[in-house]
């Protein structure tokens, strides 16, 4: 997520400059054919090509808002992570306690409470691991899109789920979860397992019992939430005809503009090249943040925030525990938030 005020025109030009090269090339070519070799046939009405256009920017217009809904959609998920995340703190805290039947220490209670809260951060650690995986319909691999990813850091591309799950989960807990697939499924499996042995220890009431398996529910329901954008695809249908549409508008643009300019003067048709170059990057670059946008986890500067907001819940949690030892919240890098 970028964290600014704005992407400023310099990055963006940077980020679409090997657009802006075949842009320039696909608009030369037939000026300097028509220019200098007197091909006049190229030159074609501007009519048909003003009709593609309209098309075209529909279409794009289409694309851009359903990306955005994709993108909110996702925001909103985890914004709701977020808030069940502090209910399981605050309920794992002050539910756990002794009742008649049960005689634990405070340390044991602690132990306790604090197991739950960390085995709770190791399902947002796992989730937002699976999350960033690669899929093949996703865009990181193009060139542009690697190179601007230098400017910042995924972390989860730095570091393995194992060695952060370490922190979390004891060593006969992460050996089992690294062992299974659906790894944020299992942790929360896990902790419904541990809540049913505290309630046949008398250390939660039936009524708290149920009321920390709804959470686990809710978690459930976040986690499926997400996964359906993660593995559900932007329709490859309406993508695909969005980038012919598109492409061939900017090929078919300055054989438009010549016969529009070369009623201008003589050698005016090499306005052609600069106006096709700025209208045909119009056109593409709309079309490349909807493409940026489709794909709220993967690992671009257009992400959900994902292990910022981890981070934060982290912090919350830990605190709840009174631990004095918190996390530093993570800060933007080239004004881009992870």
């Amino acid at each position: 997520m970028h964290s600014g005020k704005q992407y400023s025109l310099k990055e963006f030009i940077i980020w679409t400059r090997r657009d802006i090269y075949w842009i320039f090339l696909l608009a030369a070519i037939p000026t300097a054919l028509f220019d200098f070799f007197e091909f006049k046939w190229l030159a074609i009405p501007w009519v048909p090509i003003a009709m593609i256009g309209t098309a075209a920017a529909f279409i794009v217009g289409f694309r851009n808002t359903q990306t955005y809904n994709r993108l909110w959609k996702a925001r909103q998920i985890y914004g709701s992570i977020v808030n069940t995340s502090r209910t399981w703190g605050i309920m794992a805290k002050d539910f756990i306690t002794n009742s008649l039947t049960s005689t634990a220490t405070e340390e044991e209670l602690h132990s306790i409470r604090k197991t739950l809260i960390y085995r709770h951060i190791a399902w947002l650690t796992a989730l937002r691991f699976q999350l960033r995986e690669k899929r093949a319909w996703e865009n990181m691999d193009k060139p542009s899109n690697k190179e601007y990813q230098q400017l910042y850091k995924v972390l989860e591309y730095e570091t393995t789920l194992e060695t952060e799950l370490q922190k979390y989960l004891s060593q006969e807990e992460l050996n089992y979860i690294v062992s299974k697939k659906n790894r944020a499924t299992q942790i929360i499996t896990l902790q419904s397992k541990h809540l049913k042995e505290l309630a046949e220890k008398g250390l939660l009431s039936e009524f708290k019992h149920v009321a920390l398996e709804d959470r686990l529910k809710d978690l459930f329901d976040h986690q499926g939430r997400c996964e359906r954008i993660k593995n559900f695809p932007y329709p490859r249908q309406f993508a695909s005809i969005n980038m012919f549409f598109i492409r061939l508008f900017v090929i078919m643009l300055p054989f438009g503009l010549i016969n529009e300019f070369a009623k201008l003067g003589e050698h005016c048709v090499w306005f052609t090249v600069p106006f096709s170059v700025i209208v045909g990057w119009v056109f593409n670059s709309m079309e490349r943040v909807g493409e940026s946008t489709e794909n709220p986890f993967e690992g671009s500067a257009n992400d959900v925030p994902i292990t910022v907001m981890s981070r934060t819940i982290e912090i919350d949690l830990k605190d709840m525990l009174d631990e004095t030892d918190l996390p530093p919240a993570i800060t933007p890098i080239n004004n881009i938030l992870m």
